[in-house]
């Protein structure tokens, strides 16, 4: 029993460190990021694994990796990326050779199989967190070129301000646009190609807006603080919904987790346990488990999904 302690107590230690430090990652990247623009530096990594790192991240795959982990709004690149699969492939080998039971080579092709389960996935739980993202930032984008325009600058010197101001990813969205602008590319052409990039409702609606106002005129910082205001109040209300289903969300996470957490651990005290699971009979009840428990997290899902 207190073998079965200790090792919950571990993972959930090691999921919690994970969790940290990525998020001391992240705010460090962007330090860094922030720092070299201030004073210019621009930063030589000498490890020959950052090195190797690097020259993989050139290479054709690695960039089609990167631009699915650009969309699911994950700050790592793909070597970075691969090396945490690697890992946790190791890690999961090791999991089911001395909780499971299972030996050479069968721990490795499940712990190579399991993580490219778990990252399947994270794209598909994610695909849509870049766009979630750039929705959130959008009403912060407004009221700054609102406040720009209000302020005597022109348009495209507010957008210029928003590039400079707004963190990622909303700001690389708007520097990209603002380097457009500078080659000479026109104003309606660069904000076609922005929509495309970011295929959301509420960047068409604040595309069409600026569109509409630069052809017909009026008080553009005027709409543009009120369109701010709506999608606070959307976010608001979308940020209330989620604490609100909050419950059932984390409901239709734990109820698969806990049974397969409960059967490894009698298996980890009693050797043997989970082998009539991969029996005739046994296989059956695994795969209504399996089904039951898909079933039962998508419909969750689908009952939270509450758009505003």
């Amino acid at each position: 029993m207190s073998i079965s302690i200790l090792f919950s107590l571990a993972v959930l230690l090691g999921i919690w460190g994970i969790y940290d430090f990525l998020g001391y990652r992240a705010k460090k990247t962007e330090w860094k990021k922030r720092t070299e623009e201030w004073y210019d530096i621009k930063s030589k990594r000498k490890s020959f694994i950052i090195v190797w790192g690097d020259r993989f991240d050139r290479t054709a795959h690695a960039k089609e990796v990167q631009q699915r982990l650009v969309r699911a709004n994950i700050a790592l690149t793909s070597s970075e990326y691969y090396g945490i699969m690697l890992i946790g492939s190791m890690g999961m080998a090791f999991f089911l050779s001395n909780v499971v039971g299972l030996h050479m080579p069968y721990n490795l092709l499940g712990g190579l199989g399991s993580m490219y389960a778990a990252q399947s996935l994270l794209f598909i739980v994610r695909r849509n967190k870049y766009q979630e993202r750039l929705n959130d930032q959008l009403s912060d984008v407004c009221r700054l070129l609102a406040n720009s325009l209000r302020a005597g600058l022109t348009l495209s010197q507010g957008i210029e301000l928003v590039a400079k101001e707004i963190p990622q990813p909303a700001g690389q969205e708007f520097s990209r646009m603002a380097r457009e602008l500078q080659l000479g590319v026109s104003f309606d052409r660069a904000l076609t190609d922005m929509e495309k990039r970011i295929p959301t409702r509420d960047f068409r609606i604040f595309a069409a807006t600026l569109l509409i106002q630069r052809r017909a005129g009026g008080n553009l910082s005027e709409v543009l603080h009120e369109m701010a205001e709506t999608l606070e109040d959307r976010r608001i209300v979308n940020q209330e919904i989620k604490t609100m289903t909050a419950e059932q969300r984390y409901v239709s996470i734990l109820v698969p987790i806990m049974p397969i957490a409960l059967v490894l651990m009698m298996n980890t005290m009693n050797e043997g346990f989970i082998d009539p699971l991969f029996s005739g009979f046994g296989l059956v009840l695994l795969g209504l488990f399996m089904v039951g428990t898909v079933l039962s997290y998508v419909l969750v899902k689908k009952v939270t999904n509450i758009k505003v």
